[in-house]
């Protein structure tokens, strides 16, 4: 790497200016904010999420927390991808999160706990990610980009519900950092190599669809190796960094094969189904969203960042156009290719039919960065003192007002949001409670779902012995199995390894998923005056001749709630009018009046 392109890196142009020997600036702080003030931010807002964030999508729970579950504990709901048949899910993913609750066991027996046991190891290690991109920022573009950087990510909605979550999506947003933070920080020489390594960790272990944020950045690193003639060198960093995500690659198959009891690539088959998948295969037919879906999201889990983020591109062109004195060259081209990933990100999955949340969480971190990048280039105009300038006669007061609202407004507009989702839709994380009370009376019951089973939390909210079972309701799709109870290692072996029956890779229901409502002991529903129930759908809640509610918790009613009261937080004050105020329904643990629990 040149002299230049190091200087360009590691102090920027705004931050270096032209500062002689005779008349030297002071050097700059590396950060705003403390590296262990940093990863404090970071760890109480990701662990508060951990703590109380709803399970935002059903995927998480039957194709990660399930298996889970069915490792610690021999039993679990199986979807058809963990079928050997399709095997589009790794168990070196899974693995790795239930040897977390495996190892808290010892600690606490209670399943609620080793849930947010794993919660709160996700959380911890997605602040230490933060911290060390916010550190590798700091140090080698601008502390200000950091600060900014990590106001982003610290208090947003869409960062909040990522950072605990048991997704490959998630896994993929962390190691993105780690890979970001190597192509960023360059003390001690290039890392390329090992960025190549963690974004392909974050493919590989996680969703391989994460490797195309890797395309700018190395798309770079090879361009400029080439105009410096050092295309010997890039080949064997690439070939190095490749060998690396080979070892990984390697690492699950071998495990995978352990499981399925045969040689499967997962990473392949998630990219040959949902891309090469065929007439009635692939995401589509899960649903599908307009091409503004990702639009409204980001507003809602970023607001004013999203929109920072959108205008990082358009700032950097208006300042090569009209302020080129203040950026060299190479501060341009390097500030271009940290700012692509997201946009690379953002036009791959818009294009897209099927959508969903979760899919752009490889992105947030980039999307921070691009905001602060954004964020930064406006305040270093702002903050011109040129006279010549109409911005430099504003006074500096006023636009130090100007910025601390936009600021805040941006803070306060993402905790409404956060306390808004937390408090509207918490309650399947709660009404569980009291079946630990009489966990052993209760043993071999089951716990019923029906048109509330996409809110399921998992079975690690059930107490040992009891299963969650699905009744009929009007949902036309496949539901999941069970994994073959198991006692021992090998049992859990022939479990996996095992093809079940009624799985298909078309989301075509089977029958054979669904049990008797008679059959079932307890049962799971929700009751909404705005909503109409049906034959398949009544409210349970209502029948008191048959059903005795034993934990019922408020949830949002968004039928009869307007827009601003979905979005945030709005508080019952009498002085709120009524148009805007959250109106609620109630979701309810029943218990089936003729079971005699205590005796049972």
């Amino acid at each position: 790497m040149s002299a230049s392109r190091k200087r360009a890196v590691d102090v920027p142009d705004e931050v270096a200016g032209d500062a002689s020997r005779s008349n030297p600036k002071p050097v700059p702080p590396s950060f705003y904010l403390p590296l262990n003030v940093a990863f404090y931010l970071t760890l109480i807002s990701n662990g508060l999420a951990a703590a109380y964030a709803p399970i935002q999508d059903c995927d998480e729970v039957f194709n990660f927390w399930e298996p889970a579950h069915f490792l610690d504990h021999g039993y679990g709901l199986q979807t058809w991808e963990w079928s050997p048949e399709y095997s589009i899910r790794s168990w070196l993913y899974v693995s790795l999160h239930a040897a977390v609750g495996k190892a808290s066991s010892i600690f606490s027996p209670n399943k609620v706990s080793q849930f947010y046991t794993i919660r709160f190891v996700l959380a911890f290690f997605c602040a230490a990610c933060q911290t060390r991109l916010y550190s590798a920022i700091s140090r080698n573009l601008n502390p200000r980009i950091g600060l900014l950087f990590l106001l982003a990510a610290a208090f947003s909605p869409g960062m909040f519900h990522a950072s605990a979550a048991f997704l490959p999506s998630s896994f993929a947003m962390y190691t993105s950092m780690l890979g970001l933070t190597a192509f960023i920080d360059f003390r001690g020489g290039q890392k390329t190599a090992q960025g190549i390594m963690w974004f392909g960790i974050g493919a590989i272990v996680g969703w391989p669809f994460a490797g195309a944020l890797l395309i700018p950045l190395l798309f770079e690193e090879i361009i400029l190796s080439t105009i410096a003639g050092n295309v010997a060198k890039i080949a064997g960093t690439v070939l190095n960094g490749a060998f690396r995500c080979l070892l990984v690659l390697g690492a699950e198959v071998t495990v995978d094969f352990i499981f399925f009891r045969k040689v499967t690539v997962v990473p392949w088959n998630i990219v040959s189904y949902n891309v090469f998948g065929g007439q009635g295969r692939g995401p589509d037919i899960f649903g599908t969203e307009p091409w503004t879906f990702y639009i409204r999201n980001l507003l809602l889990n970023f607001n004013l960042w999203f929109i920072l983020a959108m205008s990082a591109a358009p700032l950097l062109l208006l300042q090569a156009l009209f302020r080129s004195h203040a950026t060299s060259v190479q501060t341009l081209l390097r500030s271009v290719t940290l700012v692509s990933p997201f946009y690379t990100w953002f036009a791959i999955f818009t294009v897209q039919p099927h959508k969903e949340e979760r899919f752009m969480y490889p992105a947030y971190p980039f999307l921070a960065l691009n905001a602060a990048i954004a964020f930064h280039l406006v305040l270093s105009y702002i903050g011109s003192g040129n006279p010549k300038e109409l911005i430099g006669r504003v006074p500096a007061k006023l636009t130090l007002a100007v910025v601390m609202a936009f600021v805040l407004t941006a803070v306060n507009i993402g905790l409404l949001r956060i306390v808004g989702v937390v408090t509207a839709y918490n309650a399947p994380l709660k009404v569980f409670e009291p079946l630990h009370e009489q966990s052993t009376a209760q043993s071999g019951r089951s716990v019923c779902l029906g048109k509330e089973w996409y809110r399921f939390p998992s079975s690690f909210f059930l107490p040992d012995g009891m299963k969650a079972k699905f009744v009929k309701s009007e949902f036309r799709g496949l539901l999941p199995g069970e994994f073959a109870e198991s006692k021992a290692i090998w049992d859990v072996i022939n479990a996996t390894s095992a093809i079940p029956t009624g799985m298909n890779d078309r989301n075509e229901e089977d029958p054979g998923k669904y049990t008797d409502i008679s059959n079932c002991s307890f049962l799971v529903d929700s009751y909404f005056p705005g909503n109409m129930a049906s034959d398949l759908e009544p409210n349970y809640i209502l029948d008191e001749t048959t059903w005795e509610p034993i934990s019922c918790k408020g949830f949002l009613d968004t039928s009869r709630t307007a827009t601003l009261g979905r979005m945030i937080w709005i508080p019952d004050f009498p002085f709120v009018p009524a148009r805007y105020r959250r109106h609620w329904g109630r979701y309810c643990l029943l218990k089936r009046r003729d079971v005699d629990v205590k005796n049972s």
